[in-house]
This record gives C-alpha cells, sequence and structure tokens, in this order.
C-alpha cells in the first residue's frame, strides 16, 4: 500500500463535530491548493461518500466543482429523480445527468465474472467521464468518494473497487480524494458537520456498481429489474416497520438460478429473491439483524406477488465475516 493510501496511526477517530470541523478545514486547504483554479469533475451518485465529498469541494472551490450524475442502469428505484431532485433543484448544483443505461448494460452484457463486471463498470465510468469533460473547458481533476474500507479491501484482494482497482492505466484527470482515509461513520460525522441533511448523511450504503453486485452472475435486463423493484419493496417495509433509521443497509440479490413454485395453481419456475440486512460500524465486519417475523412475512408476500418472476424469499443469515456485505 502507497503511503499515501495509508491511513497514519496517529489519526484520531472523528466521533465529534470538533474534529469533524478540524478534518474539514485541512481538507479545504489541501483541496485548494492541490486544484488551484483547475475546474474538478465529480462522480455524484448521490450516496454519502460523494455526497460529502461534493459538499467539501462546494465549500473549497465553489463553482469549479462540476458534477456528473451519471445514470448507468444499476440504480435503485426513483434513485436519478432524487439525485436531480436534492443536488439541482435543492442545493443548486452544477449537475451533468448522463443517461447511459443501454452503453453499460451493453457492456457488461454475458460476463459473469464479478471482478471482470466491476472493472468493465468502473472503466466505462472512467470513460464517461472523460468524455464529459472534452466537452467542458479546463477540467483536470477526476473527484471520487473513496474511503479507507474501499482501499483496505482492494488492497488485500478482498474484491476490487471501482474506484481504487478500476481505474484505467491512461486516465488523463488527476484524483482529488479526500475521505480517502476515512471510514464509514466518519464520513457521515463530516457529512452532519458540513450542513448536509439526516436523509442523506444516514442513507445507507450503496456501492459504486449499484445494483450490478446484487445481480450475480451474467446480469440481463429483467433479473436486473427484480432486484429493482424488490428493493424497493424492502426498503417501504423496512421504513413502514420503522426501521430504516435503526438498520445500517438492508437489501435484496436476485441470484442467476431458478427454484419449481407455484403460482395460479400452476407450476412456476422462477427466481429466488434473498433479503440481506446487515449492523456494522466501519464496513469492516457485521452482524445480522433479527427483524420480526411480521415484517418477513409481509415482504415475502409481496416481492412474491408483486415482482414478475419471483417466486421464493430467502433471508441471508451469515455475518461478516464470513460473508463480505455484498455477494460480489
Amino acid at each position: 500500500m502507497s503511503e499515501n493510501n495509508k491511513r497514519p496511526e496517529t489519526m484520531e477517530r472523528i466521533t465529534n463535530a470538533e474534529l469533524a470541523e478540524a478534518f474539514i478545514d485541512e481538507q479545504i486547504k489541501a483541496i485548494r491548493e492541490q486544484v488551484k483554479d483547475q475546474k474538478v469533475l465529480l462522480a455524484l451518485s448521490g450516496g454519502v461518500d460523494s455526497s460529502v465529498v461534493a459538499a467539501l469541494l462546494i465549500k473549497a472551490i465553489g463553482r469549479q466543482l462540476v458534477c456528473v450524475h451519471v445514470n448507468h442502469g444499476f440504480l435503485r428505484k426513483g434513485e436519478p429523480e432524487q439525485v436531480i431532485q436534492v443536488f439541482r433543484n435543492e442545493m443548486n448544483a452544477n449537475l451533468i445527468y448522463v443517461d447511459a443505461v443501454d452503453r453499460f448494460l451493453d457492456k457488461v452484457a454475458g460476463v459473469s465474472d464479478p471482478e471482470q463486471k466491476r472493472h468493465i463498470i468502473g472503466e466505462e465510468f472512467i470513460k464517461v467521464f472523460d468524455e464529459e469533460a472534452s466537452k467542458l473547458e479546463g477540467i483536470r481533476f477526476l473527484a471520487q468518494g473513496t474511503i479507507y474500507p474501499d482501499i483496505l479491501e482492494s488492497e488485500r484482494g478482498i474484491k476490487a473497487h471501482h474506484n481504487v482497482g478500476g481505474l484505467p492505466q491512461e486516465m488523463e484527470m488527476e484524483l482529488v480524494e479526500p475521505v480517502k482515509l476515512l471510514f464509514k461513520d466518519e464520513v457521515r460525522v463530516v457529512g452532519k458537520a458540513l450542513g448536509l441533511p439526516d436523509n442523506m448523511v444516514y442513507r445507507q450504503p450503496f456501492p459504486g456498481p449499484g445494483l450490478a453486485v446484487r445481480c450475480p452472475g451474467a446480469i440481463t435486463r429483467d433479473r436486473l429489474e427484480a432486484v429493482r423493484e424488490s428493493d424497493a419493496i424492502v426498503r417501504e417495509e423496512f421504513a413502514k416497520a420503522g426501521l430504516a433509521g435503526k438498520v445500517w443497509q438492508y437489501f435484496t440479490v436476485v441470484p442467476d438460478f431458478k427454484s419449481t413454485g407455484i403460482k395460479d395453481e400452476v407450476r412456476s419456475f422462477e427466481w429466488p429473491v434473498i433479503v440481506r440486512a446487515i449492523n456494522t460500524t466501519d464496513a469492516m465486519a457485521a452482524t445480522i439483524e433479527e427483524i420480526d417475523w411480521a415484517v418477513l412475512h409481509r415482504i415475502t408476500d409481496r416481492i412474491t406477488h408483486e415482482v414478475k418472476g419471483v417466486n421464493r424469499v430467502l433471508y441471508d443469515l451469515t455475518p461478516k465475516p464470513t460473508a463480505t456485505i455484498e455477494y460480489e
């Protein structure tokens, strides 16, 4: 691991507003020294990490920041619309929206290896940003929401991250990564100190490749839609049950196999949906959330009746380790 990517042993854990403010002041100074009068292109997904990076950069360099939101087809239901609403309409960010759904789905068609999928998506991201940068003047920097667990997991060979291991050698932009030495809980404290709304600061983590890592095997549009629709149901039911702010991360996975079932009194041969809900503080280890059976029964009933191509719901009881949080 390079020294630039290694968290100093003397670095204090950011647990309060005072420590967060000190970090923010330090990063604003570092960003201004690195960027000077140049423009920065930011991959703004709307997740916690990229949102905090956006707020930091806006505070440091204002309109020199150009936010690009790429809809790669792997976002959760309603997310592209939400990003536009929050950042363009409410925060008045300089936001460029790119619809690249077909482009990304074509690129990963037939690819089943999870590492290969991550690299393809990561490289395509950089190409999209390079293309957007070429349309603008003075773009020399690419900002990313890389955090410390991303670096550690890539370094140890556990899994590649699109913003760590997936960068092509010929990338023309210099990186700006202000939160790369922070753990997820620290990023949230910093976001709060920056004045971001709670629904953004405490939004559950979402991987860079999005639902692509929750659709194991070769991605098909219909199975991807089953992931998207089932995920929306789980999020809705968790919110109704008062679990939205209490459980760190919860989502669905639709694996690439089918099982026999019965629908409308006839045989069905369809996918299962796996529900996963975990708790953690730093994403390096995780425990399983024990969900009330009544909630799981409602989720099962809705998914099996509302999501096309699904006839079975499973609940994942595996902590990290031995499992990782995501399936790929």
